[in-house]
């Protein structure tokens, strides 16, 4: 056999080593100490330093002191050294150089200010004064919601019976309103299975902050917050709202005696659940809407130049509806000790005037026969909401104007005019009916929820309310009254027999729209039209103000105050217009009769219709207008053949008895 060569030694010498070594330093390793918890990433030292320099040109607004461990929730301006503005520019910027540091835009929603709202601090009271007895449990109830870090501290540690006005007044935390942790620390579990103010936080393990980000770098919000930042998918499921955005209250009757019902004070988490945007179907949640996603990569913490940026990226605007208070509470903030600047309330009234005009009712105006006694307009409004329009807390409305002139300018209609007070000309001083048809000026559609008391009559009293006198608010779209949730969420009144109210053309449900059909008075009018319609949402009506101002206490003569200096003036939703639509009268020896016939079918897929007539009545002629009012079919056959294009036509038949006038409707 050949001897080994010198390469074939040294190969033999390596791994003789490496088998001698390895064992060695398994042995070695083994009676070493081994440390499971990862090092700090910040070192005592440095701790020490970042507290007493406060970090006062990097960290800005920072308080670097360890919440006390008694504390459960911290105020969101703790939060706000890293989730704040960042002077450098780069944490919480766009990539288009847009600032969208969630505790600036936080900071001026109604949810930042809750407790601090003058409005619900005069409500509050208005119940103390109305029942008593009960004043006790309704602050705390009321308390739950709107200061929930403070109540849910007083509850959870201290273990007080009741969290009140005056315990709000005094507390820094129930001030905060609804802050970070008010929303970042509520469990998983039980999630969107509780209402009226029951939040669940976890007491082993409150000290989280889950957020939608699986990877994160957690030391700075461990070491200098005591908050440890968890990943969970629930923090963009709408039901983390449900606890608050569903409230069922206590039935009393006029002498504050409990009646043993129950009234749905607002139910907004389950006018989504009833929508085609909750889970099984769309799955677009509360959070998909009021905190818009950015698809940016943004890095969502300053200080660390070295963090990941994360997309998608949920803004905190949380814009809602309510203009009028935001207006408000921005003229009279240092009253009320809110630290947002004009230019931070600027942004959220932006925010929610889009989120009111471009994301909340479409409209749609159209022409109906226009020869005859009366020339008749077809409005639909369409809710794009993902719950009912208006929602929340009831004395929210939105009415509909429309505004007839002719061709000189004159007025000639005028239905939901407005009065210098901000009252609507017409309305009915108990309950406004819904309207199908609207053929007279102090006939007005408001979409409302309407409350009653034990004797049927409207109230403000939110204990006192019963039983729902009206709710026709439009529906989502997808809204069915076989959905489980329908016993929260009713339509009540003339809308639930309304054909048109949340119908399709071929009778199905969860259109999430309405027609409202005006017919305007001819009066011998020959000429053009020019037709306006507008939609209009009001927070605080002067209706549903006026009990409360009646009364006297020292949070309602502040709001009285307020209120009198404010803007107030409805915000305009959405309009739509018609120019120069000709009308003209019809004779009146000319009967419309559908009793003398019919046209058939209604809806028609095919486009082709049939006239229907009694025995011993003769067609004359028929003519066929589209919603524009263009004439497109005229003949004297009792079989028609619809344009291809769906929608509405107005078909009108001459016969020896008189005229028979349909709408007819082609679908796809």
């Amino acid at each position: 056999m050949a001897p080994p060569t010198s390469n074939t030694l040294r190969l033999m010498k390596k791994t003789y080593l490496f088998i001698v070594i390895i064992p060695a330093v398994v042995a070695l390793l083994a009676y070493l100490p081994v440390y499971s918890e990862k090092p700090p990433f910040h070192s005592e030292k440095e701790i020490a330093q970042y507290k007493q320099q406060r970090l006062a040109q990097t960290l800005h607004t920072a308080v670097f002191n360890m919440i006390d461990s008694n504390i459960l929730f911290p105020t969101a301006r703790t939060c706000s050294g890293c989730h704040g503005y960042d002077p450098t520019m780069r944490a919480l910027f766009t990539t288009s150089g847009v600032d969208v540091n969630i505790y600036d835009d936080w900071r001026s929603s109604m949810m930042a200010n809750s407790a601090r709202d003058p409005f619900w601090r005069a409500k509050v009271t208005h119940e103390m004064l109305v029942n008593p007895a009960h004043s006790l449990d309704l602050q705390d109830k009321c308390t739950s919601c709107h200061a929930p870090g403070g109540h849910y501290q007083a509850k959870l540690k201290r273990h007080d019976p009741y969290y009140l006005l005056a315990d709000v007044y005094g507390d820094t935390l129930g001030l905060d309103g609804v802050n970070c942790q008010a929303c970042h620390a509520q469990s998983p579990k039980l999630l969107g299975s509780l209402h009226s103010g029951a939040l669940n936080f976890d007491t082993t393990n409150i000290r989280v902050a889950y957020g939608p980000y699986e990877f994160f770098f957690a030391p700075p919000m461990n070491q200098f917050v005591g908050i440890t930042p968890v990943f969970s998918p629930h923090i963009g499921d709408a039901g983390l709202c449900a606890g608050c955005h569903t409230l069922i209250t206590q039935s009393v009757d006029q002498n504050g005696a409990y009646t043993g019902s129950t009234f749905v004070e607002q139910a907004t988490y389950h006018e989504w659940l009833n929508s085609r945007y909750d889970k099984s179907h769309a799955n677009v949640s509360c959070q998909g809407c009021h905190m818009p996603q950015l698809l940016d990569e943004i890095i969502i913490a300053a200080n660390y130049q070295f963090l990941t940026p994360k997309s998608p990226f949920g803004l905190h605007e949380l814009a809602g509806a309510n203009i009028t208070m935001l207006k408000l509470m921005k003229a009279n903030r240092q009253q009320l000790g809110i630290k947002a600047e004009d230019v931070h309330f600027d942004s959220t009234i932006a925010a929610t005037l889009r989120m009111l005009q471009q994301k909340s009712v479409d409209l749609k105006l159209q022409t109906g026969v226009l020869n005859g006694d009366f020339a008749q307009f077809d409005l639909q409004l369409l809710n794009k909401a993902g719950h009912k329009f208006p929602s929340g807390y009831p004395s929210r409305r939105a009415w509909v104007e429309l505004e007839v002139t002719d061709q000189s300018g004159n007025i000639v209609f005028h239905s939901g005019k407005m009065n210098a007070d901000y009252t609507l000309a017409g309305e009915s001083e108990d309950v406004e009916p819904h309207y199908n048809i609207i053929n007279q000026e102090d006939q007005v559609q408001i979409y409302e929820l309407v409350p009653g008391d034990v004797n049927g009559i409207f109230t403000t009293v939110l204990e006192r309310g019963h039983i729902g006198l009206k709710d026709n608010r439009l529906t989502p779209q997808g809204f069915k009254i076989s959905d489980p949730v329908y016993d929260t969420t009713q339509i009540i009144g003339n809308a639930l027999s309304d054909l048109d109210f949340n119908h399709f053309p071929d009778g199905t449900e969860g259109s999430g729209s309405d027609w409202v059909h005006f017919q305007i008075p001819n009066q011998g009018y020959t000429g053009y039209l020019k037709v306006r319609a507008k939609l209009w949402y009001q927070s605080l009506p002067p209706k549903w103000m006026a009990p409360m101002l009646s009364l006297s206490t020292p949070e309602i003569d502040t709001f009285r105050t307020m209120l009198n200096q404010a803007d107030q003036a409805p915000i305009l939703i959405a309009e739509a217009e018609l120019d120069s639509v000709f009308v003209n009268p019809v004779s009146s020896h000319q009967v419309r009769d559908r009793s003398l016939g019919s046209i058939a079918p209604n809806p028609t897929r095919t486009g082709k219709i049939r006239i229907l007539l009694d025995p011993n009545v003769q067609l004359q002629q028929v003519k066929v207008w589209n919603s524009a009012g263009v004439l497109v079919r005229e003949g004297n056959q009792l079989d028609i053949e619809l344009p291809a294009a769906p929608g509405v036509y107005y078909v009108r038949v001459w016969t020896n008895k008189g005229l028979i006038e349909q709408k007819v409707m082609r679908i796809n």
